[in-house]
């Protein structure tokens, strides 16, 4: 005969809602949030990026961008990358071949169409997941520099084609190439550091 449920055993009582875990946590989202909104939200925008302990690198022939590469991963084919865009410039006409999730970190992420129009503006904090596209585009900062993180979620063979203006392929950018960025970025860093040191 089974047990009714006013006499089940007080120790495996139904959990009601706001003994839930999951509830707590939701009470403190909202507060958190509440907090947040009472900011003034035009002082939290004059801040900057502090990029003085990023060790920024450029590629030759590439103008207007620079790089700093955080973590590289060939197993799981990944790659953490931080790009600086140039304030009201835009970088060489190229595609994405593989699945890019971009974070602005700075100022304001604008994208182009090929013949130069603006297709896109993505504002600092704004996330974007973007799979590979043969459409080829350009990209550049706002008004002031712009600094994205790029987590991009590669394959073993190219990641970005760049192009030319009648958009034949000049130059490619596989995950290697970025391995070999990354360990040329770290010899340097060690490079800095032993003269530091010993100076």
């Amino acid at each position: 005969m089974p047990i009714p449920e006013a006499q089940a055993c007080p120790h495996h009582r139904r959990a009601q809602p706001e003994d839930s875990a999951i509830s707590g946590l939701t009470r403190n989202v909202e507060s958190t949030h509440r907090a947040r909104t009472s900011f003034n939200e035009d002082d939290m925008a004059a801040y900057q990026f502090d990029d003085r302990n990023t060790r920024w690198n450029t590629l030759g022939g590439f103008q207007h961008l620079a790089y700093s590469i955080l973590n590289i991963d060939e197993a799981r084919l990944t790659a953490d990358v931080l790009f600086k865009f140039a304030a009201n410039q835009k970088i060489a006409l190229h595609r994405h071949m593989a699945l890019n999730n971009t974070f602005v970190i700075q100022g304001e992420h604008r994208l182009y169409e090929p013949d130069g129009r603006l297709k896109e503006v993505r504002p600092v904090g704004s996330y974007t997941s973007s799979p590979a596209n043969p459409a080829p585009h350009r990209e550049g900062g706002g008004d002031q520099d712009v600094v994205i993180l790029f987590s991009i979620r590669g394959n073993d063979g190219v990641l970005y084609e760049v192009l030319d203006d009648d958009q034949n392929t000049i130059a490619t950018i596989s995950m290697q190439d970025l391995a070999a960025l990354y360990q040329l970025q770290q010899e340097q860093a060690r490079s800095t550091t032993v003269t530091a040191t010993s100076s």
